[in-house]
């Protein structure tokens, strides 16, 4: 490979050891493993344009630090990036349509997330998910019979359970205690590119801790009703945490429950802040709401609604030029005063207190939260819990909360 290539990744400054260090990471979690490069390396790196060769790049670290760097050296970093998926090759291309092809002939969406965001067995990760409802960060454990019926919807994090785990709890709690549905309409925040504005799959999904049905009468109404394909970026689905995580809580709450879902991930809605225009102008958007409104309003079932939704994502990782610990008190009052239009049901105005920032937040569940205010149709929402994670070491932080619908 004379003209390497890397794929569109993440890259920010974090120290390990004591050294200063970059990390490079796939947003489209093709390749699951960080990489940590000091930085001459990521100087070698950063001219993976696709327009260097290697002899360029020999030429530019020796005019940078005045000493070579041998071909053999260079190809070593091609050969180890590309086996991890990071480089645009025939290799990364060659691996991709192969999981696409096997995703697409599977009927079941297997958990990918097992072993690292929680654990692999059903009795560990039951008493795990246990801890998160015990005060005095939890919300105590829910009371498991009668509920109320009242509740219509949550936001919930899709941060890992790690840092969120309580935060899931409290709006989890309210699903337990105060929701009739066995049917959950769940609106997950997609991390990498699609093409279109959502994607549906009519796969069942497995954890640990069993399997979910998708609803797939549910799902071939919704899809009836769109004028393009929702199942072109369905392969988004296989690698996308915020759906699975969501799951684990249901099937905590609701052992041996035969439950089932309307699996939704929501493309970036940042087409409408850079034109100033309100979602429901852009037409993709307008049809799914309205066909995901009219798909609700004929089931015959009691159906709960989750977004799931991270909030603020401020630092040097994200592209800030402070560090996070300087911006959370004012993130969070920016993020309770746009959280008090989400409870007043109030899409428009939480759209709007979004994008007259520009965005500079970064609200990744902002898709998620405004499609489900869109569709509700109840009247009243509160706000359960807030939460801040601060990341020392990248100088960074994101911010979450649980909401209740009722």
């Amino acid at each position: 490979m004379d003209y390497p290539k890397l794929r569109g990744v993440n890259a920010f400054p974090t120290p390990v050891q004591g050294q200063q260090m970059i990390c490079i990471q796939d947003p489209q979690g093709f390749s699951q493993r960080a990489v940590f490069l000091p930085l001459p390396l990521f100087f070698i790196v950063s001219l993976f344009d696709g327009k260097h060769s290697i002899l360029d790049i020999q030429a530019e670290y020796m005019r940078k630090y005045g000493d070579l760097m041998y071909r053999e050296k260079i190809e070593e970093i091609i050969e180890q990036l590309d086996a991890q998926l990071l480089l645009d090759s025939d290799h990364f291309r060659d691996t991709i349509e192969k999981e696409k092809g096997d995703f697409r002939l599977s009927r079941i969406r297997e958990a990918a997330f097992t072993g690292t965001s929680y654990d692999s067995d059903s009795i560990t990760l039951r008493g795990q998910i246990e801890r998160y409802f015990s005060p005095p960060d939890g919300p105590g454990e829910p009371c498991r019979e009668n509920p109320s019926g009242t509740l219509k919807g949550i936001i919930a994090p899709h941060i890992d359970f790690q840092r969120g785990g309580p935060c899931y709890a409290f709006a989890h709690k309210e699903v337990r205690e105060r929701s009739n549905a066995d049917l959950f309409i769940i609106l997950g925040t997609a991390h990498c590119g699609m093409k279109n504005y959502f994607a549906l799959t009519l796969k069942d999904f497995r954890t640990p801790l069993g399997m979910v049905k998708a609803n797939k009468a549910f799902v071939e109404a919704l899809s009836k009703a769109c004028h393009w394909d929702p199942f072109e970026d369905e392969f988004v689905h296989k690698r996308e945490h915020s759906i699975e995580f969501q799951l684990i809580f249901l099937q905590y709450l609701y052992p041996g429950k035969p439950l089932e879902i309307v699996p939704i991930l929501c493309r970036s809605f940042h087409e409408a802040i850079e034109k100033s225009i309100s979602p429901r102008e852009i037409p993709q958007v307008r049809e799914f709401i309205e066909g995901l409104k009219e798909a609700a309003r004929s089931i015959d079932r009691e159906v709960c609604l989750i977004a799931s939704a991270d909030l603020s994502h401020i630092g040097l990782q994200f592209g800030d030029g402070d560090p996070a610990s300087s911006m959370l008190s004012e993130t969070r009052v920016s993020d309770l005063e746009m959280l008090a239009y989400v409870e007043k049901m109030d899409a428009e105005g939480f759209y709007d207190s979004i994008q007259k920032e520009g965005d500079r937040r970064r609200i990744c569940g902002f898709p998620a939260i405004y499609v489900l205010l869109s569709i509700n149709g109840v009247k009243r929402g509160k706000l359960l819990k807030y939460a801040q994670s601060q990341n020392p070491e990248t100088q960074s932080a994101v911010t979450f909360a649980s909401l209740g619908f009722y």
